[in-house]
């Protein structure tokens, strides 16, 4: 009781008012702030994520501004003050905003070293998404469905995050396709190589590639035709990722290029499985999954 009594003596009830008006217009400079970098954001797309990150760190510095313009507005901030309040305010705002302040500093930590910014791709947690926000307590992720992912900032100082862009307006985007190991493998290139570089969405002034390699998929051996293209702007990364496989989808199908599956081969003749040479053997039809008999010589 005493304590809660020393910290009223040096509250002043009628400057309330005034710290409540100096909050709506921090709020209101905050949303200000964050329309006008949107809309340059929209204008000079190549300058968005630069924008972004000054807007972010312009709102840290309206935040802490209007710490500073409250306290000595509303607390009389007096020697005594100082003496009376300093052990009881520091342990109790100590374990009431550790978690808070451990959030502020690593908000900060974040601007400073600079994993990720607003505007890039990042993976955490489980989450993909577009940073949006990066405030006093929390980090702001939306999803590529439209969910909206608050995650403290002090996250983000212990795990791991993965940065698809680091800054850049561009992204690197790997797409696999599979076929059977017996079509044409040059053909299949040549598809995917003019699906890439013909896309609307593709920066090619980076490098691109169509790699290969054989694999088990799905059970089955096929070849796997990877491609890796940059995005022109990561807004449009699932417009590429479409607009690249349905080229490449069209083009096997045009080609008559067939996806993997379980392929006919000859089992060896010998005197012991009760078979001779030139006797017939029992195989799988492509076209149907039924057993089929292929007979020997005549």
């Amino acid at each position: 009781m005493n304590d809660a009594t020393q910290i009223l003596q040096f509250i002043r009830p009628g400057s309330l008012p005034t710290a409540i008006l100096i909050i709506a217009i921090a709020w209101a400079m905050v949303q200000v702030l964050r329309k006008v970098s949107e809309q340059l954001g929209d204008r000079m797309v190549d300058r968005r994520l630069a924008i972004n990150q000054l807007a972010t760190i312009l709102r840290f510095v309206i935040y802490i501004g209007t710490i500073a313009a409250i306290v000595p507005v509303v607390f009389v901030l007096s020697d005594e003050m100082l003496l009376a309040l300093g052990g009881t305010i520091a342990v109790t705002v100590g374990f009431a905003f550790k978690d808070l302040a451990a959030s502020i500093i690593a908000g900060i930590t974040l601007l400073i070293d600079k994993p990720f910014q607003v505007g890039d791709r990042v993976s955490f947690d489980g989450y993909y998404g577009e940073i949006v926000a990066i405030g006093l307590r929390s980090v702001r992720l939306v999803t590529l469905d439209d969910n909206l992912i608050t995650i403290p900032n002090n996250k983000f100082l212990n795990d791991s995050v993965s940065s698809g862009n680091a800054g850049e307006l561009n992204m690197l985007i790997q797409l696999d396709f599979y076929i059977a190991i017996d079509q044409d493998l040059a053909l299949a290139k040549r598809i995917a190589r003019e699906a890439i570089t013909t896309s609307p969405y593709a920066f090619l002034d980076k490098p691109w590639a169509v790699l290969v390699n054989e694999v088990v998929h799905e059970q089955y051996f096929a070849l796997r035709i990877r491609t890796k293209v940059y995005v022109m702007d990561v807004r449009n990364e699932k417009l590429l990722e479409s607009d690249v496989t349905e080229r490449i989808v069209r083009g096997f199908a045009e080609a008559n290029i067939q996806r993997p599956a379980i392929l006919y081969r000859v089992a060896p003749r010998n005197n012991d499985d009760g078979l001779l040479d030139g006797e017939a053997g029992v195989g799988v039809n492509l076209d149907t999954g039924n057993p089929s008999q292929h007979g020997g010589a005549s």
